[in-house]
């Protein structure tokens, strides 16, 4: 989708002739306001849910499978990188049944890292651009840390909205990066098929919400593929109620323009409760069509060693200890 598509798209969709920071805002304020009492309550009563014993060998199969292993710190090193693609690639080695996870998500300069150490998977390799995790900076340094992870092979691109910029009311802007970077992603992809665009919110700092279902809706109307609530780097990251919001964008989405968008909650899930948590809320609130790792993700590192342990601890009926596990 090129930029100008985006802009024609959102036009239709607003019912304006010309698509300004005016129309947006009439339109981004004139959704339905965020119950947030009832929010944090159905939430919470959905992760009360279990899942039957019977269903968990499969959930916990499925939660691995939706999983993008992740490594974003200032001291990764190719070493890191490459241990992590292995992981990745055989999470349980004793195992050879354990699933794959979905990507490795990495800063775009450790690409070509992680290409070479993927090669003859299906493990995608996801880069985060646009000035991660802060979105400061300009247009064309953005563009030029998209292209250059899509050069080297990424087939996904996680990109930080301005939040400074959303705060301010300057919705245009923030819609215009998303289409632009969403073109890059059509143009510069060199695998054949274009990169998917995951856009990350920062949720933690949207402060209500209605913010976080604003953005939810601009990103999708500017083209987005997935749309993520966190960089892992504020607290609170990824919640309950926050993803709730974003599943019932997607799940309207959906219904008013036939396109399906993906979910990714990113940074504080740790645990294998936790995963069910989202499981069940995705096919309670989105529904079964969304229970796929093509339309979620977990951004994770930690939770992949839990669900192994859990694994292992269904098909052996005792926890295996610590050391079962690499550290990442």
């Amino acid at each position: 989708m090129s930029s100008t598509t985006a802009t024609a798209s959102a036009r239709g969709l607003l019912g304006v002739g010309a698509l300004t920071n005016a129309s947006l805002t009439r339109w981004l304020h004139g959704l339905p306001g965020v119950d947030r009492v009832g929010a944090d309550a159905r939430a919470a009563g959905l992760g009360t849910r279990s899942i039957k014993t019977t269903a968990k060998a499969w959930a916990i199969d499925t939660a691995i499978s939706m999983i993008d292993l992740t490594t974003l710190e200032g001291a990764d090193t190719e070493r890191k990188v490459h241990s992590l693609c292995a992981k990745a690639k055989a999470p349980d080695p004793g195992d050879p049944t354990t699933p794959q996870v979905a990507a490795v998500c990495i800063y775009a300069d450790m690409v070509p890292v992680a290409v070479d150490a993927l090669k003859g998977s299906n493990i995608h390799v996801a880069a985060v651009t646009s000035a991660f995790p802060s979105g400061r900076a300009t247009m064309a340094v953005k563009l030029t840390d998209t292209r250059d992870a899509l050069r080297a092979g990424a087939h996904e691109i996680d990109m930080v909205i301005d939040r400074g910029a959303f705060l301010s009311g300057r919705y245009l802007q923030v819609f215009d990066e998303i289409a632009a970077i969403k073109e890059v992603c059509a143009k510069e992809a060199t695998r054949g098929d274009p990169a998917h665009l995951k856009v990350i919110f920062e949720t933690g700092e949207l402060v209500t919400y209605d913010n976080v279902r604003r953005a939810s809706w601009l990103a999708m109307l500017a083209g987005a593929n997935f749309i993520k609530t966190s960089t892992g780097k504020v607290s609170p990251a990824a919640t309950l109620p926050v993803t709730l919001i974003m599943l019932e964008a997607v799940r309207d989405w959906r219904v008013l323009t036939g396109t399906q968008i993906g979910v990714k909650p990113a940074g504080g899930i740790r645990t294998t409760k936790d995963a069910m948590k989202y499981l069940v809320m995705v096919n309670e609130v989105a529904g079964e069509d969304w229970i796929d790792p093509a339309w979620f993700r977990f951004g994770a590192s930690s939770l992949l060693n839990d669900l192994l342990l859990q694994r292992q601890k269904l098909a052996t009926g005792h926890y295996s200890g610590a050391d079962y596990v690499t550290i990442d």
